[in-house]
């Protein structure tokens, strides 16, 4: 298995890098700044300098990658555009890049609440209705995929058990990145998070059980 990780450098997808890398797992990591990444990054993580609007040179910088996680979002911006071109038209791009390259298996990290046209997120440009845009193509695709959904994303570790739910049944919660992470490189290993779509928070009374037994349960 080689990962290729598009957001790379972002703060979830920092930590997914972490995690493939403690798994030795080898890693090709998309950046648009080089230097930034060398700071952020492992040392033994192969970068690659794009971006994902870039349609036309994602599947040469993808390589000889076979599975790819896709932790990539918009930042609160003046650009009414940002959601649209970020999270969906880059992951359209990405999809269709692990489809003419044969990747394996999708996982992307996406958000609670993506159903809920109304939710105040989507006063960020549409950001969760772009989210949910994305997912659809993706389920579409004909690739193998995990879709993340976390909860709020905190900088710390909580105290509790992983939580995991079907689609559309989480509606508040949050989680540690660090355990985002875990979930999206646990699911590329497992049979049982195949084209699956899965909610995750941390509840405070929650049993701490392994993530490969959450992602059984989860229909």
């Amino acid at each position: 298995m080689k990962a290729f990780v598009a957001g790379a450098t972002g703060q979830t997808g920092r930590h997914i890098v972490t995690e493939l890398v403690k798994r030795n797992i080898p890693v090709r990591a998309l950046v648009r700044d080089l230097e930034i990444a060398r700071k952020i990054l492992p040392p033994e993580v192969e970068l690659v300098r794009g971006n994902v609007l870039f349609a036309d040179t994602l599947a040469e910088a993808i390589a000889d990658c076979d599975v790819l996680v896709c932790a990539t979002g918009a930042k609160p911006s003046l650009n009414a555009m940002e959601p649209y071109l970020v999270d969906y038209i880059g992951t359209k791009n990405l999809v269709n890049a692990a489809k003419a390259k044969n990747i394996k298996h999708f996982t992307i990290v996406s958000s609670l609440c993506v159903s809920k046209f109304f939710h105040p997120l989507n006063l960020f440009w549409l950001v969760l209705f772009w989210k949910k845009q994305a997912e659809k193509y993706l389920q579409n695709s004909g690739l193998t995929y995990t879709i993340v959904r976390p909860g709020g994303l905190l900088n710390y570790e909580k105290i509790g058990g992983l939580v995991m739910s079907s689609a559309d049944t989480l509606f508040e919660g949050s989680i540690p990145r660090t355990k985002v992470a875990q979930v999206t490189v646990e699911a590329l290993f497992e049979d049982a998070a195949k084209n699956k779509l899965v909610e995750i928070v941390v509840g405070a009374d929650s049993p701490d059980l392994p993530i490969a037994e959450l992602f059984a349960k989860v229909a």
